[in-house]
Formats: structure tokens, sequence, C-alpha cells
């Protein structure tokens, strides 16, 4: 059985996304993958990502990382970054790092399944290929009013009132 995490979500505005830099063929390059997992080479960088077609009323952004495919019941939430600007066109190359020297002003970093702020990269099991869903949700409000430590599906529950539009392009990750 195929997990489809949006399944359940309100039909809204879509837009485009697009990882800048991962492979033409949409999987994971090697600083990509989560060196604080194990996996060899792993810097656990965040991708870069491009917005366009953003819906009109967007005052901010948030952007998710969740993999469906993760051997748990609730699948595995590599990233979540909160109160993105509504005017960026996107947010750079390792924007989600622990040191939040790449966060776009007034953005955070909330906690991921690894227990920090920021982005932990793929790490699928031996063998196994998994599915990154990347969501980026347009917001009628400038600021999500969350505590810093809240988790990715607080978020989700929080947000879910303000989402105007939503974004979403899946990448692959395989075990090396």
């Amino acid at each position: 059985m195929t997990r489809d995490p949006l399944v359940r979500l309100p039909e809204v505005t879509s837009f485009d996304v697009q990882a800048t830099d991962v492979t033409p063929d949409q999987t994971f390059k090697p600083v990509h993958y989560s060196g604080k997992m194990g996996v060899e080479g792993g810097k656990d960088q965040s991708p870069a990502l491009a917005f366009d077609n953003v819906p009109s009323g967007t005052r901010s952004f948030v952007v998710q990382v969740y993999d469906p495919d993760a051997p748990t019941l609730g699948g595995y939430w590599h990233w979540t970054m909160i109160n993105i600007p509504g005017d960026l066109g996107g947010i750079e190359a390792d924007a989600g790092n622990e040191e939040g020297d790449r966060v776009p002003k007034g953005a955070l970093n909330m906690p991921n399944d690894a227990g920090f702020k920021g982005y932990v990269g793929a790490a699928p099991p031996a063998g196994e290929t998994h599915r990154y869903f990347m969501v980026v949700s347009a917001l009628n409000t400038e600021k999500l009013e969350v505590g810093e430590d809240t988790t990715p599906n607080v978020v989700n529950f929080e947000m879910n009132a303000h989402v105007i539009g939503r974004a979403v392009t899946v990448v692959e990750g395989s075990s090396p």
C-alpha cells in the first residue's frame, strides 16, 4: 500500500514549485542525504526551491519535506520552515541548515523528526527507494503564531485555516 499524504487535504489553488538542485530525473544528490543518520557523503543540505504562479493574496509560505514511505506509522518529517515572506520566489539551497544562516528574514526552521530545527536528509533503509514530498503552502497570513518548538503536525493543524494554495513536487531517494 502506498501512502498519499495529500489525499485528505482540502482542495486549494495549485501553483508551481521546482526543486532546482536535484538531478534532472528528480532524485536527490548526495548532499541531500543525511550524514547525521549515517549516509556516507550525506550533508543534510536542503534543496533549493523555486515557486511560481503563486495565488493572489499570498502573504507567507510554509515549506515541508515529508517521507510517507518511512517504516513508521506516521511517515517521517524531514523539514518544516514557516513564515517565509510571501513575496519571495523561492528559497536557496541549505536554507534548512541548523545554523539558520540561510533562513529568509522572518522565517523559522521548525523541529523535524530527528529532533532538531532544520532539514535532516534522506536516509531510506538499505534496498529501498522512498518518495520525498516537497510541499509549499501559500498562506493568507504573514505569520503563524506557533512556538519555536512546534511539531510539524501541529504546524499543519494551525495553518489549515490559512492555506490558499499548494505546490507539490516529489523527489526520490534510494539507499546508497
